[in-house]
Formats: C-alpha cells, sequence, structure tokens
C-alpha cells in the first residue's frame, strides 16, 4: 500500500538511519495515534472494537517469556549483575551472530520508530528509541513510554535502543536460546533485540529492566510498584505480585495517581518511569473498574480480548486465549492521573500480598528490618484450582516484588530500599488480601474489598497512628487491634478460625517457608 493511499494527511517514510538496522525499508518514525491505527488495520493487524480501541492478536505467547529473556555477556558489566535462573548469560559470539540475522531479516521491511521517554523526572529520564516491525507495537510504545514534546523531538538522541522484530525466530542450536523466541539485553551496547515473540510486554518490560540496571549508580531506587497521592501531597506506594489487588487499591478516586507499575525513588521524591498504563481486562466491569473501563476508547490497544464480531463489542469475561487479556492506554486517559508523574517522597509503604494459607494478619506496621525482609521475599499464594496439580496452597516469591525484571543482586535492591526509609522516615505497612477465617482450601472466604479499603484509608490517612497495637506472637508483626469501620476481630487472624490450632500449624508452616527463603536470598 503506497503511502497516498493511508490518507490525504499520511506522512512519509523517514529517512532516518538506524545503525542497528543498516539495511531496512521504508521508516515510519513518531507518527500518529490515528495514524498508526489506521496503517495497523489497513495491514491486517487488527481492528477497532466499538469502544474505539484497536484489537490486536499476539499470537500463540500471550505472556512474557522469561526463561527466554537473556544479559548478554560484558567484561565490563558481567561483575554487576546477579546471574541467576532469570538472569540467564548469553555468550557475545552467539549474539552477534542472532543480530547479524536479525539484520539481514530486516533489510527490505517496513519498520516503525517511536523515539520518548522512560522517567518523568528530567534528571533521571532515559531516551529510548523503539523500533519494531509490527505497527502496532508502535502505537504500543506510544500509549506506554512518555511522549516527547516537538522541541524535544527535534533534537532527540537515543541513549537505549530496543529492536522487537517479532515475526524472526531464533534458531536454539546456533544461537544458545531455549527456543525461537530471545529477549536480549545488551547493557555494555545500550540496545534490546527482541526476536519470535509478538506479546508487546516484553518491550515494556526490558525498558524497566534497563531502567533497573543504570539507576542504582545514581542512589535512585527503581521498585515494581504503584503509587498515588492525597490531597495533601501525601504519596504511597504499593508493591505486589498480580492478584494481589495493587492496580485496584492503587486506583482511588479521592486520591491522584502517579503511576500503576514502575517508579523511582530518588533523593528529591518519587516518579512514574512511564506514560501509560498497562492493565489487565479479564472481567473487567464498568462498576468495579470504571477508571480502567473509560480509559479503553480510540488510541488504547486491547490485547487477545474476545470481541463479538458482529457488534464489536468486548467480552472482557472471556479467557478462551488466556486469563492475561490486557489494555493499554495513554495516563492522560484516566481522569484522576497527575500528568507530571512525579511526587514527594512517600509518607506510607505499602506491601500487598494475597495470602492463600489465611494465617497473615489482614494489616500488620512493620520496622525497617522486617519491611526489608519482606521486600526480599516478595511473598503471595497461589490458590488451589488455579493450576493443574495444585491440591492446597502455594507459596510464590518474586524478589523485590519483580524478581524476573532486577538484573543487580537483590541486596543491591534491598539496601536502596532501606536507605530511603531511614532517610525519609517512611511507615510500611504489610496488607493481606488473601483469606481470612482459614486456607482457601478450607471454604473460608476472602478478605471484603471494603474491609481492604478502610483499612488502607485509615493507615495512609494517619488513623493508624494511635490505636493500641499487639506484636503477632508467630510473625512478630505489629497488628493494629482497632480500625475505623473493620470489626476488631477481623483484625487479629487467629481468632477468625474455627480451630486455633490448625492456625498455629499453618502460620508456623509459613514462617518457616519464609526463613528458609530469606537464607537463600542471602546465602
Amino acid at each position: 500500500m503506497s503511502a497516498h493511499s493511508r490518507g490525504p494527511h499520511a506522512s512519509e517514510p523517514s529517512s532516518i538511519a538506524l545503525p542497528l538496522l543498516p539495511r531496512h525499508g521504508p521508516v515510519w518514525r513518531n507518527l500518529a495515534p490515528a495514524q498508526l491505527i489506521e496503517m495497523a488495520v489497513a495491514r491486517g493487524e487488527g481492528f477497532l472494537a466499538s469502544n474505539g480501541a484497536l484489537v490486536v492478536s499476539t499470537g500463540p505467547r500471550t505472556g512474557r517469556s522469561p526463561s527466554d529473556r537473556f544479559i548478554v555477556k560484558d567484561p565490563a558489566i558481567d561483575p554487576r549483575i546477579g546471574w541467576s535462573k532469570i538472569n540467564q548469560p548469553l555468550e557475545a559470539d552467539r549474539y552477534a551472530s542472532l543480530k547479524l540475522r536479525a539484520q539481514a531479516y530486516a533489510q527490505g521491511r517496513e519498520l516503525f520508530v517511536f523515539d520518548g521517554f522512560a522517567g518523568a523526572d528530567p534528571r533521571f529520564r532515559l531516551p529510548v528509541r523503539i523500533i519494531t516491525e509490527k505497527c502496532w507495537h508502535s502505537l504500543f510504545a506510544y500509549t506506554l513510554f512518555r511522549r516527547p514534546t516537538p522541541k524535544e523531538l527535534a533534537h532527540f538522541v537515543p541513549q537505549m535502543t530496543l529492536v522487537n522484530l517479532c515475526g524472526f525466530k531464533a534458531i536454539p542450536e546456533l544461537d544458545g536460546t531455549r527456543s525461537e523466541a530471545c529477549i536480549a539485553v545488551h547493557f555494555g551496547q545500550r540496545e534490546v533485540l527482541i526476536v519470535g515473540t509478538e506479546y508487546a510486554g516484553e518491550t515494556k518490560k526490558s525498558v524497566f529492566s534497563y531502567m533497573n540496571f543504570i539507576l542504582p549508580e545514581q542512589n535512585v531506587f527503581p521498585m515494581h510498584c504503584s503509587a498515588n497521592v492525597g490531597s495533601q501531597g501525601d504519596a504511597a506506594l504499593f508493591f505486589g505480585l498480580s492478584g494481589t489487588g495493587k492496580t485496584t487499591l492503587s486506583a482511588d478516586p479521592r486520591r491522584r495517581l502517579i503511576g500503576d507499575d514502575e517508579h523511582g525513588w530518588s533523593d528529591q521524591g518519587i516518579f512514574n518511569f512511564e506514560g501509560g498504563c498497562y492493565a489487565k481486562t479479564i472481567r473487567l466491569s464498568q462498576e468495579g473498574e470504571p477508571q480502567i473501563w473509560n480509559a479503553i476508547r480510540f488510541g488504547s490497544v486491547l490485547e487477545n480480548v474476545i470481541v463479538d464480531p458482529a457488534t464489536r463489542v468486548p467480552d472482557y469475561d472471556s479467557a478462551s486465549v488466556t486469563e492475561n487479556t490486557r489494555v493499554t492506554y495513554p495516563v492522560e486517559f484516566i481522569d484522576n492521573c497527575d500528568l507530571t508523574g512525579m511526587s514527594g517522597h512517600p509518607a506510607n509503604v505499602v506491601f500487598l500480598t494475597c495470602d492463600a494459607f489465611g494465617v497473615l494478619p489482614p494489616i500488620s506496621r512493620l520496622n525497617h528490618e522486617q519491611a526489608v525482609q519482606q521486600f526480599l521475599l516478595g511473598y503471595t499464594a497461589k490458590v488451589a484450582g488455579t493450576e493443574a496439580g495444585v491440591t492446597e496452597p502455594t507459596a510464590t516469591f518474586s524478589t523485590c516484588f519483580g524478581a524476573p525484571f532486577m538484573p543487580l543482586p537483590p541486596q543491591r535492591y534491598a539496601d536502596l530500599l532501606k536507605q530511603k526509609l531511614q532517610k525519609h522516615g517512611s511507615q510500611v505497612w504489610l496488607v493481606n488480601t488473601g483469606w481470612t477465617g482459614g486456607s482457601a482450601t478450607s471454604g473460608a472466604s476472602r478478605m471484603k474489598l471494603a474491609y481492604t479499603r478502610a483499612m488502607l484509608d485509615a493507615a495512609l490517612a494517619g488513623a493508624l497512628n494511635d490505636v493500641p497495637y499487639q506484636p503477632d506472637p508467630i510473625f512478630h508483626f505489629d497488628v493494629p487491634r482497632r480500625c475505623p469501620q473493620v470489626p476488631d476481630a477481623i483484625l487479629d487472624a487467629r481468632s477468625t478460625w474455627a480451630d486455633p490450632k490448625a492456625y498455629d500449624e499453618s502460620a508456623r508452616r509459613l514462617a518457616g517457608m519464609f526463613r528458609e527463603q530469606l537464607q537463600k536470598i542471602l546465602g
């Protein structure tokens, strides 16, 4: 299709040079969302839903592929990396061969370029160039990263380049990869190469990983968390793994959203890395999450969401393709979002966990040592029945609440957390959004969202500062005995169980898991 057939005001291909891809076809650089959407539809990459969102499919890979992510070995970088099963090495010569073949694949192909920033704070932001062969991947980047002004764009110089050639496939025997997909991060050359997967979340998390590598050197603590701020400028951070309520609980109409996933904490305060949101849509409802519902419109992207073929109305309840259905949209699509993406130092830090064992208190106050331990643990629990063969709650640990995206040793991030907490006096809370009165397999119920919100409201408003506390005898956290709008009995996890001895047994078992995991992490 020619440029003229794309509309009377369509841009012409750019003559920009792409050092990573010296041989290529037409390059479309920094197109407006409407142009990208027109081209994506014309190229058969997607179609419009009834709400105006672009609907796309990511093919057989509907989520991230952690086992296919590698860090390219570099003598100047290697000593700083926390090598592990997550941070896997890829030999430099293997990467060079893979990149050479990827360059040949790109020869003559139409490519799309997005230039933007990661990091709302100008002192720490990273200019990134995203090069894709899929038009909708460029729209994804536009919605998710921070968009430059025309003046900034005129003088834009990337400090990190990501190339996503999703149609090109790696050869495991030749490239040293585990499959045809490969996400190769080369910190030394300031580049990322993604092949063999159309899942756009790999682009988002690769840039996040890069920020997690460079920011600690500037005494900035990179965090996998959401953030909001109250009317008095009282910022709060929300850490939590998938299913713990991080997005739901940070989206509070009485507080402005700073961002929902990735932030930095500098000597000046906190700042969002992104310019958009990447939210799950499975079982999304207008009543339950009106902010996300209203943000899904023209300019947003729906991934793997089932749509009625006749009416084009999305079916958010359908998981026939995947449970990991998602939407991405710019932050300005959220009514109460703080568009600066910045705030002061957090008064409160919240660790969210969904404890399927049903033994953790619904809210606990942590001292700084306990906070560092829980940060290193990154605990939540899978519910029986969600995976084949799981017949009882299973503890899940993701160090720093984001192990797949942390290239440095975990203790490096934990030290930054401790330093920030001690310097700025932030109060840390552990909030259990999981089960009460028993485990998930006992017929007990999950903690009511209304109670969790009431506890969070009280914590953030300072209403728990002067109530009596008692130490938990097994976990040793300080547990409030009173909380506005929450029954006293709910606050004591043990008293909600019909069999206190069964509670003690389960609690001691989980506490033992905590100790074993910390020993593995700290050595």
